[in-house]
């Protein structure tokens, strides 16, 4: 077991955000954090990742508390590709890249042959190595977004944690975006933690025969966890998002099944 969380709960003041919420995630598998805004998808990473340590219950990274890992004892756990990044100096791509062997060298090795190999096998796995040498300040953001997918990948952690990971890509850079993440998962055994907006994601991930799990975060009501066919229903997004959708299944080509959601309006309509 990669993570384990045991009735976690998590409070800002007086808020709670975060009420006796149990899952795990294994290898090879996808986890995602589906809820309306507010609903507590990034806080929950952010007490998987250590920047919040003043939770209730237990995380287990790796079989050990999270609490008690430094920083770079975690991230030998997890990887983390943030919703937004705000570049502060022209490094080269290769660069950036390469700051995701820091984990695995220490703050202060220097990089080895092996670490470039890696490096640049992750560029080519993302499909970004022609812009290796560009400026990272100079990518505009769903390039930014790529760059630091393959950074994770450097990484070689067993968990990559994503914060709203497909945010600012167009269609087909989101659809290579989630490819990349399923082969991780199907070929290497990297687990997937990842808030989402986006309900066909974790379809997408049920759709490859991935083992998919949805935890469905709620405001002032206990979480859902289940698969994506059993969560993703009409009658829940009614519940929980206050909007009238439709599921629908799509025959492809090649004979599989895949699912959509169409909203067909707001509760007050």
């Amino acid at each position: 077991m990669i993570l384990a969380i045991d009735r976690l709960s998590f409070s800002y003041d007086q808020t709670s955000l975060l009420s006796e919420l149990s899952f795990t995630v294994s290898p090879g598998e996808v986890v995602c954090l589906l809820g309306p805004n507010g609903s507590g998808k990034s806080t929950l990473l952010d007490c998987v990742l250590g920047f919040h340590r003043n939770y209730q219950g237990a995380i287990k990274l790796c079989g050990r508390e999270a609490r008690g890992l430094s920083r770079l004892e975690s991230a030998k756990c997890v990887s983390y590709v943030p919703q937004l990044h705000a570049p502060t100096f022209p490094y080269t791509v290769r660069e950036v890249v390469l700051m995701g062997r820091t984990a695995q060298a220490g703050l202060f090795g220097a990089p080895k042959e092996k670490d470039f190999a890696i490096c640049d096998d992750a560029l080519r796995r993302i499909g970004i190595a022609a812009f290796a040498d560009r400026p990272y300040t100079e990518l505009s953001g769903g390039e930014r977004k790529m760059v630091l997918l393959a950074r994770a990948l450097a990484q070689q952690a067993p968990l990559i944690a994503l914060d709203e990971p497909t945010s600012s890509l167009d269609f087909k850079n989101e659809l290579q975006f989630l490819e990349t993440l399923s082969d991780l998962a199907a070929e290497n055994g990297v687990a997937v933690l990842m808030a989402t907006h986006a309900l066909s994601h974790p379809l997408y991930f049920e759709s490859q025969g991935l083992p998919v799990k949805v935890v469905l975060l709620c405001k002032n009501r206990p979480a859902r966890i289940g698969t994506p066919t059993a969560l993703i229903t009409p009658q829940t997004l009614l519940e929980v998002y206050g909007v009238h959708a439709a599921v629908q299944e799509i025959k492809t080509e090649d004979g599989k099944t895949v699912k959509s959601v169409a909203v067909l309006g707001s509760m007050e309509e």
